[in-house]
């Protein structure tokens, strides 16, 4: 339970790094992103140490039909973002 209000206050810390990071134009904040990118995977049950465009483009190989929901607004913002995103040694490990 003690561990709960310190993850809070590093968040806090964490959102605003991230804010001083963008305004300086520092690549901090990228680096900030893909963490916060991450503990929301790790939040809906992924591997902590993998992105959910990873998770979900993986998913939309299998025809799950969130990720492939998912997967193509990502790559409407960012064309091919899902598939550069995965990946292969982080998560469930999928055959190709």
């Amino acid at each position: 339970m003690l561990l709960w209000p310190l993850c809070q206050l590093a968040s806090l810390i964490a959102a605003f790094w991230m804010l001083a990071a963008i305004v300086l134009g520092s690549s901090r904040a990228w680096t900030l992103a893909v963490g916060y990118d991450q503990l929301a995977n790790a939040a809906f049950g992924g591997n902590e140490d993998e992105t959910i465009s990873s998770m979900a483009a993986k998913r939309a190989r299998l025809g799950v039909w969130w990720a492939v929901i998912l997967c193509r607004m990502l790559d409407t913002v960012d064309p091919g973002h899902s598939q550069r995103a995965i990946e292969k040694d982080r998560g469930e490990i999928l055959k190709d």
